[in-house]
């Protein structure tokens, strides 16, 4: 059955599951940017020595790395709201890696918020590195994930997962989780630079430069590996030449960051890394669209965006709602970030 052929209200000439596909991809690329930095700067916690600047570290994204966590949520949302049959199918295949995923945000909460309730060494060393760990662990886990949407999972016909728990530990999985850790770090030390001074400004800086070269030798593999062996995340550029722009934007954002981190401009460093994360993801919706989750069984049971998308009257009350809170959320978002700018200092109310 051809169940596009259901929707036919359009915005700007996109069907409504379409519009959803979007929107969905946009929270989570938000969430990507903004919690991003979060689990980079806890992924490099261990190795800032000081007590003074671990502090420092911790304080650079206590006052929004909750608020960043509400990104995830409303992305969980609005896949549950505009696509519940792809919401059912991909946490009960994916529910190891999932469950994993929760434990790692409480033991990262846990951390951010227990490290300075004591002053024992033994106490504040634990949670260091339960914050180090829980931070690269979440990076890596949302990049097993994502590697598994784009590779693909055993459902059958009726739209069930028929594979085992631990399917989802696949080579590409374990590629692009490190991928995800190598861009999340890149992106959180260029935030910590961003907002320190002095003797760990410097230090810093090289942890920015050693990320990107992290980062950039596991985006070559990971490229390399999906255009050899997930070929069909690379077929919609063959068939459409001018989608090549993409790529070449990404391509030239990332090549621009290690030019302004030796300039040491890391605001335009960071917007870069930003727009990084942002390209990767429209790159991801490109390969997928219009399935949202492919079958490794057959083709024929693949999960679209239309087989899998809820009432073209919810989808439409759901876009209004969307279009009123989003600009919200963001201006929450400002808000924050604009009454937290500038370097850490810290003071008897900090971590």
């Amino acid at each position: 059955m051809d169940y596009s052929t259901i929707y036919t209200q359009t915005i700007f000439g996109l069907d409504y599951p379409t519009l959803w596909f979007l929107v969905v991809g946009g929270v989570f690329s938000g969430y990507a940017i903004l919690d991003g930095f979060d689990l980079g700067a806890g992924s490099l916690h261990l190795f800032f020595k000081k007590e003074e600047n671990r502090r420092i570290a911790l304080n650079a994204v206590g006052p929004v790395w909750d608020g960043n966590e509400v990104w995830l949520v409303i992305g969980g949302g609005t896949l549950f709201a505009g696509f519940p049959n792809m919401y059912a199918t991909l946490f009960s295949g994916l529910y190891v890696p999932f469950m994993l995923f929760v434990a790692l945000l409480i033991f990262r909460a846990v951390s951010i918020e227990f490290r300075s309730k004591e002053p024992m060494a033994w106490w504040r060393k634990t949670w260091d590195t339960l914050y180090m760990v829980s931070s690269s662990g979440l990076a890596i886990a949302l990049g097993a994930v994502m590697a598994n949407v784009l590779e693909g999972l055993p459902i059958n016909a009726n739209g069930d997962y028929v594979g085992n728990g631990w399917d989802f530990l696949s080579p590409y999985a374990v590629l692009v989780g490190l991928t995800t850790w190598a861009l999340f770090m890149m992106h959180g030390a260029i935030y910590l630079a961003l907002k320190t001074q002095g003797a760990m400004y410097e230090f810093v800086t090289l942890w920015v430069k050693r990320s990107i070269i992290f980062f950039i030798i596991m985006f070559l593999l990971t490229t390399g590996y999906t255009m050899l062996f997930v070929e069909h995340m690379v077929s919609r550029m063959k068939e459409y030449p001018v989608l090549l722009l993409v790529p070449i934007v990404a391509l030239l954002s990332i090549a621009n960051i290690p030019r302004l981190a030796e300039k040491r401009n890391f605001t335009l460093a960071f917007v870069f890394s930003a727009l990084t994360v942002s390209m990767l993801f429209v790159l991801v919706a490109i390969g997928l669209y219009p399935t949202f989750l492919r079958s490794t069984l057959d083709p024929a049971f693949d999960i679209t965006v239309y087989n899998s998308a809820a009432s073209e009257k919810t989808l439409g009350i759901m876009l209004l709602m969307a279009s009123i809170g989003a600009p919200l959320v963001g201006l929450y978002t400002f808000i924050v970030y604009r009454s937290f700018r500038g370097k850490v200092k810290l003071d008897e109310h900090s971590y």
